[in-house]
């Protein structure tokens, strides 16, 4: 699969958070100049620096649920507006009323930025390698950083250095950003398919893909729309569908025939018990291990994929080769996707128009009017016997979708991390009935095991066997089946979705659940001091007597403290680079496993080296060897990873909202460590300060452990999927007790 349009839109997302990281630079090295220029009080030399985080605050309350109403691209490119107006004012400003005005339109773009790139790359990603481009944000800041230090260094040698060009200089970079946000980058392709918007959404995921057949990830895009489903978790054994319709009917009556989501992809699975660590772990009444009743059942849940992957070899090329050859049972329908595109064209002709009526006779059956995308009439076996639908819905059953068809099966069956969609016709005496949908998960095993169950099943044919996360199809759901929908329309889930408040959505038990964690580890995240330290590291490094160091090279003290601080920053972006390759490999649990132990230790040996005098060169050169060992290991795991967590967790309806909430979290508790910090520096001193950030990382540590899933890899309609179920599952043990 080629990610190179996902990665191009990503580099240019960043420039955002670029920007917010040379802002935490500058204002950190021009707050020194602009006290001693205006003469500023320490309470207004605060606010100077607080004012974009209130900024960022505020705005942030209601950038979530505008991005879910009118896009993500609109509002970053209102940030690259905010950006470049505030660095022209903070480049005029005459005095600290000016300066804060420009201060607060700085934080209302940073806000946009934090809260809205992270939602952008993990929608517009593929799920391998999301990880790494979730991290890039970092990456960028920390660059940025580096950069403005650099800059700051340069201008703190000059006799009468100027904070206006410090920090006036950021709308240089800002009309960058501008210009790339108007002309190059697309609207995210899930909020697209959200609004019903399905023709663009399929030229924007082409182009992010680089290839022209997108179907299996544009039926998995329309999945992801469904919030608070019935999910439970199956296991089959799954095998090609070889078998002749008709066939001996004690050989067939156990068998479940699976439909892809393109036209002639099908294969039959045969339930079975005992076999899905996923499914074993589920029935496990509370999932937790015994030993460990505090930790949360999802992160034993989610646990379950990652530790017991497919093996590589037979098993993998029996089922998922290459993510799906083996299900091309049928050439391709030339003459369908010739019609697709003259549906496409027509609707273009006709406008933006979102949902097609049953009036135009089903003439013009393209993207907009989203059909059900399993397979034609022609290509199933619901009509052959066994499986035939209520009559009522049989309409549903044959709506062809010609873009789903044919192309490229090999790259279109598989949806990310190992899992393929899937659809099945759910059997007569369910009180439900109609279309399920399946999330399907190749199991890994011993080969011994493996061919035991085999024999059992099919003599010498290929099956593996596969967990299955089961649930309502959004393309068919209660509501849409309470309309009777006849013929070859059918409405939109999106348009079902929003004739109810977003915010019930929050009620949600999966969306809940979620939640607490995105809240949870963004309080604890800006609570181990990163920001606050950020934020006055001249100062905590002048504090910590390193102008000693730099003494022989005739630098003062602040150009000192800026040279080590630009020092600093240029070792992070190693460190990032490494996490980047890490992120998706290790995953994101793992790395904040073992990093939070090093900013763990680190903290410890700063509170040592504050209150034994080991001389003042030791003392300086171990403070200055822990505040670099901290920041390193802080932006490899604990700095981008919250955000990456919290734009993975939540459903695509409400992802906007979410992450909102648990930015808003993020910007409160980033404003009350920098008010405090100047307070505790004279009052607690260094060692105290570092003291408390070592008991909230140990705090951290334990809530990774207990409460924090492990996320890499998986499509992000399959992480929801999991929390829902997940939740429900608890729900209904706690009901039991």
């Amino acid at each position: 699969m080629s990610a190179r349009g996902a990665v191009f839109v990503a580099i240019a997302a960043t420039i955002g958070n670029f920007l917010q990281g040379w802002d935490n630079a500058a204002i950190s090295g021009a707050i020194v100049y602009i006290k001693k220029d205006l003469d500023l009080p320490a309470t207004v030399e605060g606010l100077v620096v607080a004012m974009s985080l209130i900024g960022a605050t505020v705005i942030t309350t209601c950038s979530g649920a505008i991005s879910d109403m009118v896009g993500r691209r609109p509002m970053l490119i209102a940030s690259s507006v905010l950006y470049f107006v505030s660095g022209l004012i903070m480049f005029w400003s005459p005095n600290v009323y000016v300066l804060c005005l420009a201060r607060l339109l700085d934080g209302f773009g940073i806000g946009l930025a934090v809260t809205l790139v992270p939602v952008y790359i993990s929608e517009t990603a593929p799920s391998e390698i999301r990880g790494a481009l979730n991290t890039l944000p970092q990456f960028a800041g920390s660059a940025a950083m580096f950069f403005a230090y650099c800059m700051i260094f340069g201008m703190s040698l000059l006799v009468s250095p100027n904070w206006k060009i410090m920090l006036g200089v950021l709308a240089i970079p800002s009309f960058i950003y501008f210009l790339l946000m108007v002309f190059f980058l697309p609207e995210s392709p899930r909020w697209l398919v959200s609004k019903g918007k399905m023709v663009q959404a399929k030229k924007v995921l082409q182009r992010l893909r680089g290839k022209e057949d997108v179907s299996g990830e544009m039926a998995l895009l329309v999945e992801g729309l469904g919030i608070g489903g019935e999910t439970s978790i199956e296991e089959y054994i799954i095998g090609p569908d070889d078998e002749p319709a008709g066939g001996d009917e004690t050989m067939q009556k156990d068998r479940i025939r699976l439909y892809g989501p393109e036209a002639g992809l099908s294969w039959v699975a045969r339930p079975t018990t005992g076999q899905s660590s996923l499914a074993l772990i589920s029935r496990q009444g509370s999932l937790a291990p015994q030993n460990l009743p505090l930790m949360d059942p999802l992160v034993t849940l989610f646990g379950s994929v990652h530790e017991k992957l497919p093996e590589q070899g037979s098993m993998r090329s029996a089922l998922f080769p290459n993510f799906g050859s083996m299900f091309s049972t049928g050439e391709p329908d030339t003459k369908q996707e010739e019609q697709w595109d003259d549906d496409e064209e027509s609707l273009h002709r006709e406008g933006d128009n979102d949902y097609v009526t049953e009036d135009d006779g089903g003439a013009h059956s393209g993207d907009d009017d989203l059909h059900n995308p399993l397979i034609s009439r022609q290509t199933t076996s619901l009509e052959k016997g066994n499986m035939v639908p209520p009559q009522s819905y049989g309409s549903v059953l044959s709506m062809r979708h010609p873009s789903m068809q044919g192309g490229e099966a090999v790259s279109s069956m598989g949806i990310g991390g190992g899992w393929q969609l899937a659809w099945k016709w759910s059997e007569s005496g369910e009180k439900e009935g109609g279309f399920k949908r399946i999330y399907l998960h190749e199991e890994g095993g011993q080969e011994s095991r493996r061919k035991s169950i085999i024999s059992d099943v099919a003599g010498e044919s290929e099956f593996v066997q596969a967990s299955a996360l089961v649930s309502q199809p959004a393309l068919f759901s209660k509501e849409l089946k309470d309309q009777h929908p006849v013929g070859p329309a059918m409405v939109h889930p999106a348009e079902t979705a929003s004739k109810s408040p977003i915010w019930d959505a929050l009620r949600d038990p999966g969306i809940k659940r979620a939640l607490m964690v995105g809240i949870g580890i963004q309080i604890l995240q800006q609570f181990s001091g990163i920001n606050g330290v950020m934020y006055y590291t001249p100062q905590i490094l002048e504090k910590a007597g390193v102008e000693v160091l730099l003494a022989d090279l005739g630098l003062g003290t602040e150009s000192a403290s800026f040279l080590i601080s630009a020092f600093t920053t240029f070792l992070m972006l190693p460190c990032i680079a490494v996490a980047m390759r890490l992120m998706d490999l290790s995953g994101r649990r793992r790395l904040l496993l073992v990093t939070l132990p090093v900013l763990i230790v680190t903290l410890v040996v700063l509170v040592f080296s504050e209150l034994v005098s080991l001389g003042t060169v030791v003392n300086a050169g171990i403070s200055t060897a822990c505040v670099i060992i901290y920041f390193c290991c802080f932006v490899m795991a604990y700095g981008p990873i919250p955000n990456i967590l919290c734009s993975e967790i939540f459903p695509t309806r409400v992802r906007g909202l979410c992450i909102a909430i648990c930015c808003v979290v993020y910007w409160i508790c980033d404003i009350i460590v920098t008010y405090t910090l100047p307070v505790m520096l004279t009052s607690i001193g260094l060692a105290g300060i570092f003291g408390i950030y070592a008991i909230v990382c140990v705090i951290s540590w334990i809530f990774v452990f207990l409460k924090v899933p492990e996320t890499k890899g998986m499509p992000l309609e399959v992480i929801t999927e999991f929390f829902s179920v997940g939740a429900r599952q608890m729900d209904a043990v706690g009901k039991d007790e």
